[in-house]
C-alpha cells in the first residue's frame, strides 16, 4: 500500500511538473536559507610536479603536469594515441602521442559558456568504433536555445586533420538544462547518452528523457530491441530510468557493459551498471542525506528494495566525475579496477581525489583507495591511454592534464 500510494504521488508530481516546466521545482530541492554557506574549503594551485606517490597495492607511481588548459573536462583518445579533450569554456583541446604542446581543434558546435559552477558547456567525447574508417566522433554539449537556459545536445562529426568536419546535431534533450550529461559508445556501435534528472520527480517519469539513460543508433534513431519500444506510455529512447546526475559511462573492456557515475546529493555518489529497462530509484530511494541534512529516502524507503543497487557508493560525498576501467599492463597491480574522480569530498571544496576501487569476479567491491588528496585538486575526467597509463584533467581555472605512470 505504501509503495502504491508513493508510486501514485511520484506519477502526479511528475505529471503536473513536466506540464508546468517546473524541472527543479520539488520540496526535496535545497532551500538556499536551509543550506549552510559552503566553507572556503582547501583549495589551491597545482605545483609544477613531478609528484610521487607510494600506494595501497605496493607499487610507487609518477604524477606528471603534461600540460595546463582552462576548466578540462573530458578525455577521449583516438585510436593512433593521440588525445582530445574537451572543456566546460566549449573548445577542444588535442594532445598528440608523445607531445606537451595543446593545440585547439576548431570546427565544433556552439555552447553556453559557464558563468557559474553548474554551466557545462562541453562534456564528453565519444569515439566511433569503426573511427578509421569512419573518423566519426560524438560531443555532447550544452546548446544555446532562444527563450531557454539551455539544453543537452549530441553532435555528430568526422575529426580530420585536427579538426572537426560537418558537425550536426543528432539528438537534442527535451527539457532544459545547463547541468551535466554524458555519451559513451559500445563495440557495436549503440550510443549511450546519460541525462541528469536533477531535483523533482521527473526522473520517473517514463514519458520525459530527464534522468535517463538512452540508447541510440550511431546515427540519432533508436534502436528496435531497446527495453520500451512499442510500451505505451514510455519513450522508446530509454534504456534505464531514475538517475539524478549525470557525470560519465564507461564501457567495460571485456563484457562492454556500461557503467555509469552518478552524483547524489550530500552523500549518495553512485556507480551503477546500467541494465535493460531498470530503475535507480531517483529520488525515491538514495543511499544520501539531502543538503539540509535529511535523509534523501523517506523513512518508510531507507532502502533500495524494487530498484537497482548501486555496485559502488560514497557517503559522504566524493562528487564523482569521469570513470575508466583500468586495463592497461604499465601499473599491473591496478588492472581490472575501476578508477574514478571525484571534484570534492564531503562538500568541502579543494578536497578533490581519484579513487580506485577493486572487485571480484562477480563485481562485488573488495577495496578501495584515495589517489592524489594532496593536489586539492577536481578531478574531472580519467582515462587509460593506448600507451598503458592514465590520464586525468583537473576542473579548474587554471587546469591541467596528468600523466599517471609506474616509478621505474
Amino acid at each position: 500500500m505504501i509503495r502504491a500510494a508513493r508510486a501514485a504521488r511520484l506519477a502526479l508530481l511528475s505529471a503536473a511538473a513536466v506540464a508546468s516546466g517546473a524541472f527543479a521545482a520539488d520540496p526535496a530541492a535545497p532551500n538556499p536559507a536551509s543550506v549552510p554557506k559552503a566553507p572556503p574549503g582547501l583549495s589551491r594551485p597545482l605545483g609544477a610536479g613531478p609528484f610521487t606517490y607510494p600506494t595501497a597495492e605496493g607499487m610507487d607511481i609518477r604524477v606528471t603536469v603534461l600540460a595546463r588548459l582552462t576548466s578540462p573536462y573530458g578525455i577521449a583518445f583516438l585510436p593512433d594515441g593521440e588525445m582530445l579533450v574537451t572543456t566546460r569554456t566549449g573548445h577542444i583541446a588535442r594532445l598528440p602521442r608523445g607531445g606537451t604542446t595543446l593545440e585547439d581543434v576548431p570546427g565544433g558546435p556552439e555552447a553556453i559558456v559557464p558563468k557559474s559552477a553548474g554551466v557545462h558547456g562541453y562534456m564528453s567525447l565519444a569515439v566511433h568504433p569503426r573511427f578509421t574508417q569512419n573518423r566519426t566522433v560524438y560531443l555532447i554539449y550544452t546548446k544555446p536555445v532562444p527563450g531557454k537556459r539551455g539544453i543537452n545536445a549530441v553532435s555528430r562529426a568526422r575529426y580530420v586533420n585536427g579538426r572537426l568536419e560537418g558537425a550536426t546535431d543528432i539528438f537534442t534533450a527535451d527539457f532544459e538544462s545547463t547541468g551535466p550529461a554524458a555519451v559513451a559508445m559500445t563495440p557495436d556501435a549503440k550510443l549511450y547518452v546519460a541525462l541528469t534528472g536533477g531535483f523533482g520527480t521527473v526522473a520517473q517519469d517514463p514519458m520525459s528523457l530527464a534522468g535517463k539513460v538512452l540508447r541510440l543508433n550511431d546515427d540519432g534513431s533508436v534502436p528496435s530491441d531497446n527495453p520500451f519500444v512499442g510500451k505505451a506510455g514510455h519513450r522508446p529512447e530509454i534504456f534505464t530510468m531514475g538517475h539524478r546526475t549525470a557525470l560519465g559511462l564507461a564501457v567495460h573492456p571485456v563484457t562492454g557493459d556500461v557503467f555509469m557515475s552518478e552524483m547524489g546529493p550530500n552523500g549518495g555518489d553512485e556507480v551503477n551498471l546500467l541494465k535493460p529497462g531498470r530503475n535507480y530509484g531517483w529520488p525515491v530511494v538514495s543511499l544520501g542525506r539531502s543538503y539540509p541534512g535529511p535523509w534523501q529516502a523517506e523513512a518508510n524507503e531507507p532502502t533500495h528494495h524494487g530498484y537497482e543497487l548501486p555496485i559502488v557508493y560514497w557517503t559522504p560525498s566524493i562528487s564523482v566525475s569521469g570513470l575508466t576501467f583500468y586495463t592497461g599492463d604499465a601499473l599491473p597491480q591496478w588492472k581490472g579496477n575501476l578508477l574514478i574522480g571525484g571534484v570534492r569530498y564531503g562538500e568541502v571544496p579543494g578536497t578533490g581525489r581519484i579513487d580506485r576501487v577493486m572487485f571480484n569476479d562477480k563485481l562485488e567491491e573488495m577495496r578501495r583507495e584515495s589517489l592524489l588528496t594532496d593536489l586539492h585538486q577536481r578531478f574531472r575526467d580519467v582515462k587509460g591511454g593506448p600507451d598503458g597509463l592514465l590520464y586525468a584533467v583537473t576542473d579548474e581555472e587554471q587546469g591541467a592534464i596528468l600523466r599517471i605512470e609506474p616509478v621505474r
